[in-house]
């Protein structure tokens, strides 16, 4: 029985060492690191102690051992990781400008990525689950992809359980027009909805973020919860509007920091605590992922982000 399980892409991110080094120019890298969103959140999860596992595609090569490793290390159960012959791990090269923006280069559409499935899966596997957590970058994948996700949420929901959806919008893996048809039937029924401000007013057209927040939540006994970076979360529900403040920390990188949101936000609900407690702890999380180069180095457990909690209200006491 897992707490959550997590349906996407596995890759390797291969980064440039320093800010402004456009990707068009000759130039040093570093990497390769474990990375993918969904991979991203499946170990996030597990460093928390949540039950989590992964479902995805990597090749039979040096990139997808890596991975493996990766899983395997953080105790993500990896019965779903497929090892695909003939197709090459997905990667991804990323730039950052000085203001933090990231250029990516992806190797997906392709990739052993492009080929999740779930029919090898034992029927029972999701037996008893209490979360599906799916990213709209999944949902690029192809027509693989979408089907395993649309399985994963079937199978999710008979089994009694709730879907947490980031809708991770990458435009240069799909228009936004087509990923706001390709997400319509996951925002639907999504118990837990997590995008950025941004993303919030982009799939809905509105120009409020709050207004964009109560479109997305509609008539659902649901959360939605705007990621802002250091300006925190702001946390919505029929009842409430909730602003939580973030943290300030020296970032080294900012890949990954919404998937350990993510994560930690889903350990609050699973944990019973009143959503302000929830909201501050994941902001913590995502502060945190920051602080490190690779997007799951930064991944904390439990024990760190409450040391840094107890530091903060020491600090401003």
């Amino acid at each position: 029985m897992f707490d959550v399980i997590t349906v996407g892409e596995a890759l390797v991110e291969i980064m440039r060492p320093d800010r402004d080094q456009p990707l068009d120019l000759p130039g040093e890298f570093l990497g390769p690191f474990a990375s993918g969103a969904p991979a991203i959140f499946a170990v996030a999860a597990a460093r928390l102690g949540l039950a989590s596992a992964f479902i995805g595609g990597v090749g039979d090569d040096a990139f997808g051992r890596l991975l493996q490793a990766q899983l395997t290390q953080d105790n993500v159960d990896t019965a779903g990781l497929r090892i695909v012959p003939g197709r090459s791990t997905g990667m991804a090269f990323v730039g950052y400008t000085e203001s933090g923006v990231r250029e990516f280069v992806f190797h997906l559409r392709h990739s052993a990525s492009s080929v999740i499935s779930l029919d090898y899966l034992a029927a029972d596997y999701f037996s008893g689950v209490q979360w599906l957590h799916l990213s709209g970058s999944a949902l690029a994948l192809g027509e693989a992809g979408r089907a395993a996700c649309f399985k994963a949420l079937e199978l999710t929901l008979a089994a009694g359980g709730r879907l947490s959806l980031d809708p991770n919008l990458r435009p240069e893996l799909m228009p936004p027009v087509e990923a706001r048809q390709a997400l319509a039937p996951y925002l639907e029924v999504a118990d837990l909805i997590l995008p950025t401000a941004e993303e919030a007013r982009s799939l809905t057209g509105a120009n409020d973020d709050c207004h964009a927040a109560q479109i997305l939540l509609a008539e659902k006994q649901g959360i939605v919860v705007l990621k802002r970076a250091t300006q925190g979360c702001t946390v919505i529900t029929q009842k409430a509007k909730l602003d939580v403040p973030g943290f300030i920390v020296d970032e080294v990188d900012p890949t990954g920091a919404g998937d350990c949101f993510n994560a930690a936000f889903i350990l609050g609900l699973n944990s019973g605590w009143d959503l302000e407690r929830v909201a501050r702890f994941a902001n913590t999380a995502g502060a945190l992922a920051v602080t490190r180069q690779g997007p799951m180095e930064g991944a904390p457990a439990v024990q760190q982000i409450e040391a840094f909690l107890a530091q903060t209200a020491r600090e401003q006491a």
